[in-house]
């Protein structure tokens, strides 16, 4: 729903400074998210070069970095809120499942206006374990009554599509987004779409 690559680069960005690290840029950002906070800093200090041991440090700085961050240079997609209003205006119950922390994902929907359509919003840190492990949608399906087979899972990666079909949901897969760097087309959904309005 929002490209959020230039709120990564900024807080990665200040982090590595304070380590004395070299920089990371939006190519290097949109292929590693979308696998969780832990991922993206493992993934960052083994891409500069640094030692895996300042794990805990970087995860620290980074968190405060994002949290000051969050939301301030990131843009919501083209026909997110027109979709979002189209879904919410049929009465379906909406939740917004990510792997980003619960927390920076409720200030975030927050501060794009976002977060009045979700009923609930678990991010990477509300369960076990993490898409594209099937819990998460699993036990978001329960926490909206809704049986998976009946709950459309509406995604932007071959993250989502995998939780998706290991739970049992249909999934769409928007065209844009991060993807791990590859084609959305490759990730097996059973349709995708531009614009979550072509969906509503």
């Amino acid at each position: 729903m929002v490209d959020t690559a230039p709120d990564f680069v900024f807080a990665l960005s200040a982090m590595l400074a304070e380590f004395d690290l070299p920089d990371v840029d939006r190519g290097f950002v949109m292929l590693t998210v979308g696998k969780g906070s832990e991922h993206l800093i493992r993934s960052t200090l083994a891409h500069v070069g640094a030692d895996a041991g300042l794990y805990d440090g970087a995860m620290a700085r980074y968190q405060h970095h994002y949290r000051i961050v969050n939301g301030q240079h990131s843009t919501v997609y083209p026909g997110v809120q027109a979709g979002l209003d189209m879904l919410a205006a049929r009465g379906l119950k909406l939740a917004c499942l990510t792997n980003k922390p619960t927390a920076f994902a409720v200030a975030l929907l927050q501060a794009k206006g976002l977060a009045r359509y979700f009923e609930q919003v678990f991010g990477g840190d509300a369960f076990e374990r993490r898409k594209p492990d099937p819990l998460p949608l699993v036990k978001t399906c329960e926490a909206l009554g809704s049986a998976p087979a009946q709950t459309l899972m509406i995604g932007d990666s071959s993250n989502d599509t995998q939780a998706a079909r290991a739970a049992g949901c249909p999934v769409v897969l928007v065209t844009y987004g991060y993807n791990h760097g590859r084609p959305v087309a490759e990730a097996g959904a059973d349709a995708t779409v531009d614009s979550i309005e072509q969906i509503a």
